[in-house]
């Protein structure tokens, strides 16, 4: 079973950074896809930057150029550089696995494991 534990959300100024962390436990971490996806007033969850197994990535069009994924695979992490924030950013973000490693999708019906959440608040 795999277990994800974000961090580093809070609160920035519109332009300012943040950056996502999140932390993978419990099997093979470098044999999943991962994601990041956010959930804002209450809508559906966003996938907004997704990576594979073999390093390729996919950004949504309100985040493309702003927002960078990555991953260590050494530390079993998943990272996401939030640069030149914008209020309509805030909501809760959250980091998602799924073991089709190759896979590089930001739809949340493809993962199959979540963190809880962590809230990033942009204020103008």
């Amino acid at each position: 079973q795999l277990q994800l534990v974000e961090s580093g959300g809070g609160s920035a100024q519109s332009g300012g950074s943040l950056r996502l962390s999140c932390a993978a436990s419990g099997v093979f971490y470098s044999r999943y896809s991962m994601a990041w996806f956010r959930r804002v007033n209450g809508e559906g969850r966003e996938g907004i930057a997704a990576i594979g197994y073999d390093g390729d990535v996919r950004y949504a069009d309100s985040v493309k150029g702003r927002f960078t994924i990555s991953q260590d695979n050494a530390k079993s992490t998943l990272d996401l550089q939030m640069n030149s924030l914008r209020p309509e950013d805030t909501g809760m973000y959250y980091c998602a696995a799924s073991p089709r490693a190759c896979m590089v999708s930001r739809q949340s019906a493809d993962f199959d494991y979540w963190g809880q959440g962590t809230q990033v608040t942009v204020s103008s």
